[in-house]
């Protein structure tokens, strides 16, 4: 019922999915192309707001900098134009109607938010050294220390063999699989508004603040932040070669605080085992939870993340897992209750029901 609200490990009741699904109501189709500028602001949603904070963060940070040179203007630059960007796509385009093609107008939107994330790390490169160029791997160990007594990287020593580097090494690659086989169906194909608001919500929440949150704290992670502490190798092998030169060619470098190869995968397994009544997250969630904890120890085991960044990844995924059901479920009532169009633009033909709701329908039917 609408006056007890669920658990947020509780999967959700078929019955109360419904009303979350709002169609777009007749006075506000998402073809407007007359619709004032007000009207555009009324139209933007939470996870408009995330990005657009998130990406005028970054450019602000970059114009405080007093570093001068060609890495600040081409951070500038860099910034700048996404924000741009992701502004004349989402805001200008979608939200005031100037785009109406059925099809381009969720397809543009969808890139324009995946874009204006995902870039952004690409070139955090160049533009945390700009921003912050310090390093505080000795105060996150010495920390971790303090409030532990162990620092994983370094206790994991003694385990250190071909094969478990390999095994690692592994799974702490397949954070991509993970990732790709949840945001590519859920946000490009999916057609459950639920599930996209809670997912997209969420993960733009692990994504901005992370991200934001490399700028105050950089560092470069036990292995190269403080080499001298390890007097164990980790031997070559297929999957630790991958991960290397990942991590060497498109990595941001400094980017340890908090993890967001824990976050990430993290919150996933939360929102997969919150719709657990559901496929295939029925299914699928147990695997999740496998690949995360192998994930997890994965950063550590290989040297890329303190204790205490890992800690920081669990909260960030607790919090982001939160605001992502009930952000998402005041954004929906708030949203229907002023004749709004839905957060995210819905492909042609997309039910309004979403599609779990329908499935459990059937088997609500059987005999008890």
């Amino acid at each position: 019922m609408a006056g007890h609200p669920e658990s947020l490990f509780q999967p959700a009741e078929g019955p109360t999915l419904a009303p979350r699904s709002v169609a777009p109501p007749a006075s506000s189709s998402a073809g407007a192309p007359r619709t004032p500028i007000l009207g555009w602001l009324r139209r933007i949603s939470l996870n408009d707001w995330i990005v657009l904070a998130y990406l005028s963060v970054l450019d602000c940070s970059v114009l405080a900098s007093p570093h001068h040179g060609p890495e600040r203007d081409r951070a500038i630059l860099e910034v700048s134009a996404l924000l741009f960007c992701f502004f004349t796509v989402v805001v200008v385009l979608v939200r005031g109607g100037v785009l109406t093609h059925p099809w381009l107008r969720p397809l543009a939107f969808r890139l324009g938010h995946y874009g204006g994330i995902q870039l952004t790390y690409f070139v955090m490169r160049g533009l945390l050294p700009v921003v912050n160029p310090g390093s505080v791997d000795l105060e996150l160990h010495q920390l971790g220390m303090h409030w532990f007594g162990v620092e994983p990287a370094l206790a994991l020593q003694s385990w250190v063999t071909p094969a478990t580097t390999e095994w690692f090494a592994f799974f702490y690659y397949g954070y991509f699989f993970v990732l790709g086989l949840h945001v590519i169906p859920i946000i490009f194909f999916g057609r459950d508004s639920r599930l996209l608001s809670e997912f997209a919500l969420g993960l733009l929440l692990v994504l901005a603040l992370g991200q934001s949150l490399y700028l105050l704290v950089p560092g470069y992670g036990p292995a190269k932040g403080l080499p001298e502490l390890f007097s164990v190798e980790l031997p070559n092998g297929v999957w630790w070669y991958l991960v290397k030169d990942l991590v060497a060619s498109a990595g941001a470098q400094k980017d340890i605080f908090p993890s967001i190869h824990t976050a990430a995968p993290s919150f996933i397994l939360l929102f997969s085992f919150h719709n657990r009544a559901y496929l295939p997250y029925r299914y699928s969630w147990p695997l999740v939870a496998f690949f995360v904890f192998n994930i997890i120890v994965a950063t550590m085991f290989l040297r890329w993340h303190w204790l205490v960044d890992i800690l920081a990844g669990l909260m960030l995924a607790l919090l982001a897992f939160a605001g992502s059901v009930y952000g998402s479920r005041w954004e929906t009532r708030h949203r229907s209750t002023r004749g709004l169009p839905p957060a995210w633009p819905s492909w042609p033909g997309a039910s309004a029901l979403p599609g779990h709701a329908r499935e459990i329908q059937a088997p609500a039917q059987k005999p008890s």
